[in-house]
C-alpha cells in the first residue's frame, strides 16, 4: 500500500488539551496517528498563526504516539476563518504549489475539524481533483475509553455526481481553457467554441479523441495542451508519446507501435516495447492516423477496446492503458467508403471528433498570430522586432484575403513568412519594402505549390480535354473563365472539402448549413465533371 499523507487543519477545540488530562479526549488528529491497522507517513497539519503554540503541542504527542509520522506544521495567513474567499484561495494556492506525487504515496483530506468553510473547501478542492486525494471523516469510539481512536470513514468522490457543484469552478474552467490555447492566438468565434469543449472533454473523458484539419492547423499542438492539462489535474502519471503514422512502413509499422520480440523478423536482434507501452497510463498521440495500414488498424483497435496486445512474434499479450488522441488531414468517411480504412476502428475513435480549420478560415486570427510569432522571436533572440504602420496595412491586406493568400501550409507558412521578415528587419523594424518582398516569395511558393500535372496556378486549364471539344466550344467566355479559375483551385487543394472551404469561405458564414463540398461538387456535375475527373 502506498503511504498515507493526510492534509487537514488544525481543531482549535477538538484538538486542544491540557496537561495529563488530554489523554483522556478523544483528539482527532492525534486520534488518526493512534491506529494499529494503518500508519500516517506524514502529516501537513494546517493552521493559523495566532495557534502555533496548539499546533506545536499536537506535533509533540503525536510523535509520543507514532514516532514513525512526519508532522509538518503549515501556517495559513488566514484573517478570518469563516471568510469564503480567502479560505478557498489559501488552500488553493497552497494545494497548487504542493508537489504531489500520485504514483508514490496515497492522499487524506481531513474534514474533521477546521470550520465549516476549511471543510468545504477541503471538499471543492478534493472533488475538482486538485487535491488529489479522497476525504477522511474520523468520529469518535461509541463508549469513550482512554486511548481509542475512533472511528475514520473514506470517501472516493464521483465527479459526475455533482454537477452542482461542479458550477463554482468557472474560473478554473476559463484558466484551463486558456492553458489549452496558449500558443493559440484566436478571434475566430467557432474556434473559441470548439476549444471550449476540447477542455471538458479533456478533463472528463478517457475516451479517443479525433482532430480533424489539414497540415499545419495546430493538430499537433493542441494535442500536447490536452495532455499537460491532464497532468496537471493529476489525471494521468505517465508521457506523452507522438508519432506520425505516415513515416510507419511495412513491418516496421507494427513493430514501432506494438513492439517485438527478439527474432520476430530479420534485423529484430533485441526485444523493442513499442510506443503503446511507452505511453501507458499517458497519451498516445497517432498523427496521420489514415495513414496505417489495414492489418495495423485492427492491432489498434483491439488495443484501443481490451487495453491489451500481442508484440510481435509474441505468444503472449501485453497490457498498456493509454488515451489515444488522433489527427488526420484526410476525410476518414471517404477513406471508410474506399475501403482504406477500417469502419469499426473509425467508429472506435469518432466518439469526440473536431474539425480544426485552417488558416485561411480564420482571417481574423492572422493578425494576433503575427504578434504571437513576433513575441516569440524576441524571446528566443532577446531583441523585439516591430511592424511600421504601412508596412503592418500591406501585410495584412495581402495575408487577409483569400484570393490572395491561400496559406496551403496554414500555421506553418505563417510562422516561416513572420520569421523570415524578423530575421531580415533592420533596427528591428519591419518595412513595406521588405514585406513586398515577401509578399512576392510567397507568391512563387504557392504558385509552384499549387501547379499542377494539368497546368499552372497561373495557366489555363485544357478545357477540352475534360469536357470534350464540342462542349468546350460551347461555352460562353464567363462560364470559361469561371471553370478555370475554380479548377485551378481544385487542382491546388488537398481534398474536395479543402477546395470547397477556399471558393466559399466569404458566404460560408451567411449560411445556417455549411456543406462547401456538396456545393461544389454540384457546380462541377454542371459540366459533367467529378472531383476524380478534375485531379486526375
Amino acid at each position: 500500500m502506498k503511504p498515507i499523507v493526510v492534509i487537514g487543519f488544525l481543531g482549535t477545540q477538538l484538538d486542544s488539551g491540557q496537561g495529563t488530562g488530554r489523554w483522556e479526549k478523544w483528539r482527532p488528529t492525534v486520534a488518526l496517528t493512534q491506529r494499529e491497522e494503518l500508519v500516517v507517513a506524514r502529516l501537513e497539519l494546517l493552521y493559523t498563526e495566532r495557534h502555533l503554540a496548539l499546533a506545536e503541542r499536537v506535533k509533540a504527542d503525536i510523535a509520543t504516539v507514532s514516532p514513525e509520522t512526519q508532522v509538518n506544521l503549515v501556517p495559513l495567513p488566514i484573517a478570518d476563518p469563516w471568510d469564503f474567499g480567502e479560505v478557498y484561495t489559501r488552500l488553493f494556492d497552497w494545494a497548487r504549489a504542493y508537489p504531489f506525487d500520485t504514483e508514490r504515496e496515497q492522499y487524506w483530506a481531513h474534514i474533521t475539524t477546521g470550520t465549516h468553510v476549511a471543510q468545504i473547501c477541503l471538499f471543492l478542492l478534493t472533488e475538482s481533483r486538485t487535491l488529489p486525494g479522497v476525504l477522511a471523516q474520523t468520529s469518535p469510539p461509541k463508549r469513550q475509553r482512554p486511548g481509542q481512536p475512533g472511528e475514520v470513514a473514506l470517501i472516493d468522490l464521483d465527479l459526475s455526481r455533482y454537477d452542482a457543484i461542479a458550477q463554482r469552478f468557472a474560473a478554473e474552467q476559463r484558466d484551463a481553457v486558456a492553458f489549452l490555447k496558449r500558443g493559440i492566438a484566436t478571434r475566430n468565434a467557432r474556434f473559441n467554441a470548439l476549444i471550449d469543449e476540447i477542455e471538458r472533454v479533456a478533463v472528463r473523458s478517457r475516451a479517443p479523441i479525433l482532430l480533424a484539419g489539414p497540415t499545419g492547423a495546430g493538430k499537433s499542438h493542441l494535442a500536447r495542451r490536452m495532455f499537460e492539462l491532464k497532468k496537471s489535474r493529476h489525471q494521468i502519471a505517465g508521457d506523452f508519446v507522438e508519432v506520425n503514422c505516415a513515416t510507419l512502413r511495412g513491418d516496421g509499422a507494427a513493430s514501432t507501435l506494438f513492439g517485438h520480440r527478439k527474432g520476430a523478423f530479420t534485423g529484430a536482434a533485441a526485444e523493442r516495447a513499442g510506443l503503446l507501452r511507452t505511453a501507458h497510463e499517458g497519451v498516445l498521440f497517432l498523427d496521420e492516423i489514415g495513414e496505417l495500414g489495414l492489418d495495423e488498424q485492427a492491432m489498434l483497435l483491439k488495443a484501443i477496446e481490451e487495453k491489451r496486445f500481442y508484440p510481435m512474434g509474441a505468444d503472449r499479450e501485453v497490457e498498456s492503458d493509454f488515451q489515444l488522441i488522433a489527427g488526420t488531414n484526410r476525410d476518414l468517411r471517404g477513406e471508410v467508403a474506399a475501403g482504406r480504412f477500417r469502419e469499426d476502428l473509425f467508429a472506435r475513435i469518432n466518439l469526440w471528433t473536431y474539425a480544426l480549420p485552417g488558416l485561411a478560415e480564420r482571417p481574423e486570427d492572422i493578425e494576433p498570430n503575427i504578434d504571437h510569432l513576433l513575441a516569440l522571436h524576441a524571446q528566443e533572440n532577446r531583441s523585439a522586432v516591430r511592424f511600421n504602420a504601412e508596412a503592418r496595412a500591406a501585410y495584412l491586406r495581402f495575408a487577409q484575403n483569400p484570393g490572395e493568400a491561400p496559406w496551403s501550409g496554414n500555421f506553418r507558412d505563417l510562422a516561416a513568412s513572420v520569421t523570415r521578415l524578423a530575421t531580415l528587419a533592420e533596427g528591428g523594424r519591419i518595412t513595406e519594402p521588405l514585406v513586398q518582398a515577401e509578399i512576392a516569395r510567397l507568391r512563387w511558393l504557392w504558385k509552384h505549390a499549387d501547379g499542377g500535372p494539368g497546368g499552372s496556378a497561373d495557366g489555363d486549364i485544357d478545357l477540352a480535354a475534360l469536357l470534350g471539344a464540342e462542349a468546350e466550344a460551347a461555352l460562353d467566355l464567363f462560364d470559361r473563365l469561371q471553370l478555370q479559375g475554380v479548377l485551378r483551385v481544385c487542382r491546388g487543394a488537398r481534398s474536395l472539402s479543402d477546395a470547397g472551404r477556399r471558393l466559399f469561405q466569404a458566404s460560408r458564414l451567411q449560411r445556417s448549413v455549411v456543406n462547401d463540398a456538396d456545393r461544389l461538387r454540384k457546380y462541377l456535375g454542371r459540366f459533367g465533371l467529378s472531383w476524380e475527373q478534375v485531379r486526375g
